[in-house]
C-alpha cells in the first residue's frame, strides 16, 4: 500500500486507563496498572452499645509509596507523579481487583502527604465482596491497595536522564506520568509497591474497646489449656477448607487451587476467583494518544534528522508536542511502533517486526479505522530530504533552458517565436487582418524516469532513523543527476543544431573565449535573422562556459578592466563585456563520457523565456521528483521507497544562441 507525497514529543494526552498493579493485566483489556500493597488491620469502630451493632468498618489505605513499579503493558518502570495527581472528589468508589462489579466501599477522604498517597473510608456496600474483604482481614490476610486513574500526560525519561518524582529522584529509562485523574482505588491481594499498606477498622460490638489498632484476631490470645483439642480441631478445619477448595476448583482452575491452598483462602474468595476465571473475555479496548498525530510525528522525525527550516514545514504546535514527547529523538522503530499502537496494535515491543509494519501501514485494518499513515509520514520526511539530495547536484540546466508542463506523455508541438508575426498597419474601418503561427515548429515530450530503494529489517531492529534520511537522499541526488545526463547528452550532440549554415557557430584561433572572440560571438548573435531576414530582436543574455573557462569568463562578467601583461600590450584597457552576460559554468560540458564535449568551446545564449534553444517538459509542472513509501513485499522484510520523475528534453530555436568552438 503506497502513500504519495504532495511527513517525537514527551507528553502525551488520553483518556487511556492506568492501574497501580504489578501483575499482568488480564487478557482482553485495556488498563494499564501499577499496583502497591496494603495491610489490613481491624481497628475497633467505636463505644459498645446499639449504635456499635450499626457501625461500618472503616479502612485506612496507603495506597501509592510515591515509588517506581513494573506495570504490565509498560516497557519500563512507571512512576505516578502526585503532584499532577488530580482528585475529583474525596467520595471515590473503592472495588475489589478494579472490578465495577465487585463493590467494596467508598473514601471520605484522599490526600498527599510526603510524596505518598493516602485514603480513608468506609466499607459501605452490602456486596459478597465486601464481606470477603472484611472476613478476610479478621482472618489477618495481608490485602493490598491499587490505584486506578486515567493518564492525561506521560513523560519517557531516557536511560542517562535523571528526574525528580514525588520528591525521591529517578534514574532512566522509566516512565513517569505526569497528568492523571484519579478513578478508582481497590483491594487487591498482590501488588508492586510492598511498601504501600491499609488498614480496616471492623466494628467489635458491645464490649469492645474505644479504639484499637491491632490486626483482626490478633488482640486475642488462645485460652489456658486449649491444648490438643484446640490444635485438633484447627487441623480439621484447615482440612475442610482444602477440602472446600479443591471441590470448587474441580480440578480445572489448578493455578487457583494451589494458591488458594498457600495462602489461605476460605471457600467463599475461591468461588470468586473461579468466576472471574470463567467470565468470558471480552475485547479488548485500546484507547487511542489523541496528542499523537502524523504531523508530530513527521515533526519529530525532523527534529531526530536535524532538518533547518523547522518553523516553515511544520506547526508549532506541533512541534512543541514533538519536542515534549521525544525530547531524546524519534527512532525508527519508535516511529514504527507509534503508528502500529495508533492503529490498533496491542503490543509495546518490536519483536514481531511484521506485524508492526502490518498495523503501521494500516493493512488488514478495515477502511476508515486507520488513524495513523505511516506511509504518509515516511513520504513527507522523505520528501524533504529528497529534495535536499535533488538541489545538491549542479543546476546549471535550469538557467538555460524554458520549462514547458504537459499533461501526457504524448509529443507535443510548439510554434518557434520568431517570424510572420509582425503587426500589420490596420486600414480605415478598423479590420484586423489575419496572421498565421508560422510553419516552423519544435517538439518535446516526456517520460518517465526512476528508482527504488530499501529499508530493511536491519535498518529496523537497528532503530536508524537516518535510514529515511539518506534512502531519500540518494533517490533525490539520483533524480537530479539523472536530469543533468538526459539534458546534457541532448544540448551537447549539438553538431547539426549549431552550424555555420544556421549562421550560429564561429571557429578558429580568434575564438578563443576572451574580449574579441566574445566581441564576434556578440556581433555574430545579434546578426541573427528570422525567417523574413529581419533581426530577430533578441539580446544576448548568457555566457556558458565549461570549467576550464570559468575564471576568464567571471573575469569578462565582473572586471571592469582587463590588462595584456604581455609584451604585446593592447589598448584601451576597459572591459566592454564587463556586467553584461551572466556567467554559468558546467562541468558536463567537458565531460568525454558525452558526445560534442568540450574543454575550449563555449555559448552565448539568450535568456530561455525570449527564445530558448533547449527546452524541459515536465509532467503536471512537477519539477522535483516524487517519492513513495510503503511495507514491503511478502518476500521481504522493511520498507521500500521509490522516487520517479517525469520530464523530457529537446533543443529548439537555433537562433537563441551561438556557439564558438574555441580552437582551429
Amino acid at each position: 500500500m503506497a502513500t504519495k507525497t504532495p511527513m517525537a514529543p514527551a507528553t502525551r494526552s488520553t483518556p487511556k486507563r492506568l492501574w497501580l498493579e504489578a501483575a499482568a493485566a488480564p487478557a482482553g483489556t485495556s488498563p494499564l496498572t501499577l499496583t502497591g500493597t496494603a495491610e489490613i488491620t481491624a481497628i475497633a469502630a467505636g463505644a459498645g452499645g446499639a449504635d456499635a451493632e450499626k457501625a461500618l468498618p472503616r479502612f485506612k489505605m496507603l495506597a501509592y509509596t510515591g515509588g517506581a513499579m513494573r506495570v504490565a503493558g509498560w516497557r519500563h518502570p512507571v512512576v505516578l507523579d502526585l503532584a499532577g495527581l488530580s482528585v475529583p472528589s474525596q467520595n471515590r468508589p473503592i472495588r475489589f481487583a478494579h472490578d465495577p462489579a465487585a463493590g467494596v466501599g467508598h473514601t471520605d477522604a484522599i490526600r498527599v502527604e510526603g510524596g505518598q498517597l493516602v485514603a480513608t473510608g468506609v466499607i459501605s456496600r452490602d456486596t459478597a465482596t465486601a464481606r470477603e474483604v472484611v472476613a478476610s482481614s479478621r482472618n489477618g490476610f495481608p490485602w493490598q491497595a491499587s490505584v486506578g486513574a486515567s493518564v492525561e500526560e506521560f513523560e519517557f525519561i531516557r536511560e542517562s536522564q535523571k528526574a525528580i518524582v514525588n520528591g525521591l529522584e529517578f534514574s532512566g529509562p522509566i516512565n513517569v506520568v505526569r497528568k492523571s485523574i484519579l478513578g478508582e482505588i481497590s483491594f487487591v491481594d498482590l501488588g508492586a509497591d510492598g511498601r504501600t499498606s491499609a488498614s480496616i477498622a471492623a466494628h467489635q460490638g458491645a464490649g469492645g474497646s474505644g479504639g484499637g489498632g491491632g490486626p483482626i484476631g490478633g488482640d486475642v490470645d488462645p485460652a489456658p489449656g486449649a491444648g490438643a483439642a484446640a490444635l485438633r480441631a484447627e487441623a480439621l478445619a484447615e482440612t475442610s477448607r482444602i477440602a472446600a477448595v479443591r471441590k470448587i476448583c474441580a480440578g480445572k482452575h489448578l493455578d487457583i487451587e494451589a494458591q488458594a491452598i498457600r495462602d489461605g483462602w476460605d471457600a467463599t474468595r475461591t468461588e470468586l476467583e473461579v468466576l472471574r476465571a470463567s467470565r468470558p473475555k471480552a475485547p479488548a479496548i485500546h484507547a487511542l494518544d489523541s496528542s499523537i498525530t502524523n504531523e508530530v510525528l513527521e515533526a519529530a522525525c525532523f527534529q531526530s534528522a536535524k532538518l533547518e527550516g523547522l518553523d516553515k514545514v511544520c506547526s508549532e504546535q506541533a512541534l512543541e508536542v514533538a519536542s515534549k514527547r521525544f525530547q531524546s529523538g524519534l527512532g525508527l522503530q519508535e516511529l514504527l511502533i507509534e503508528a502500529a499502537i495508533a492503529n490498533g496494535y496491542t503490543g509495546r515491543k518490536f519483536r514481531d517486526s511484521r506485524r508492526v509494519l502490518e498495523a503501521a501501514f494500516g493493512r488488514g485494518i478495515e477502511a476508515g479505522m486507520s488513524v495513523i499513515d505511516v506511509g504518509g509520514i515516511l513520504s513527507n520526511v522523505a520528501n524533504k530530504f529528497l529534495l535536499e539530495g535533488f538541489f545538491s547536484v549542479e543546476r546549471v540546466w535550469r538557467s538555460i533552458c524554458a520549462v514547458r508542463n504537459v499533461s501526457d506523455f504524448k509529443t507535443v508541438t510548439s510554434y518557434r517565436l520568431v517570424g510572420k508575426d509582425q503587426y500589420e498597419q490596420v486600414a480605415p474601418g478598423g479590420e484586423l487582418k489575419h496572421g498565421n503561427l508560422g510553419e516552423e515548429t519544435y517538439t518535446n515530450k516526456a517520460d518517465t524516469y526512476g528508482l527504488m530503494l530499501s529499508i530493511d529489517r536491519r535498518d529496523i531492529i537497528n532503530d536508524d532513523l537516518g535510514a529515511i534520511t539518506t534512502v531519500p537522499r540518494k533517490l533525490g541526488r539520483g533524480s537530479g543527476l539523472k536530469i543533468n545526463d538526459v539534458f546534457w547528452t541532448a544540448f551537447m550532440n549539438n553538431a547539426a543544431f549549431f552550424a555555420v549554415g544556421n549562421k550560429n557557430f564561429i571557429s578558429g584561433a580568434a575564438t578563443n573565449l576572451g574580449i574579441d572572440a566574445l566581441t564576434q560571438v556578440e556581433q555574430t548573435f545579434m546578426d541573427l535573422v528570422d525567417t523574413d531576414g529581419k533581426p530577430t530582436g533578441v539580446m544576448p543574455s548568457i555566457l556558458l562556459v565549461p570549467t576550464a573557462l570559468s575564471a576568464i569568463g567571471t573575469q569578462l562578467y565582473k572586471s571592469v578592466e582587463m590588462r595584456d601583461t604581455t609584451a604585446n600590450v593592447k589598448f584601451p584597457v576597459a572591459n566592454p563585456h564587463q556586467g553584461k552576460f551572466r556567467i554559468e559554468v558546467s562541468r558536463y560540458l567537458a565531460n568525454a563520457l558525452y558526445t560534442g564535449f568540450s574543454a575550449k568551446a563555449w555559448y552565448l545564449l539568450a535568456d530561455p523565456s525570449d527564445l530558448p534553444v533547449v527546452e524541459m517538459a515536465f509532467l503536471n509542472g512537477q519539477e522535483a521528483p516524487t517519492i513513495e513509501t510503503s511495507d514491503a513485499d511478502f518476500s521481504q522484510l522493511g520498507v521500500r521507497m521509490r522516487g520517479y520523475h517525469d520530464f523530457g528534453v529537446n533543443l529548439q530555436d537555433p537562433r537563441g544562441g551561438v556557439k564558438s568552438k574555441g580552437e582551429v
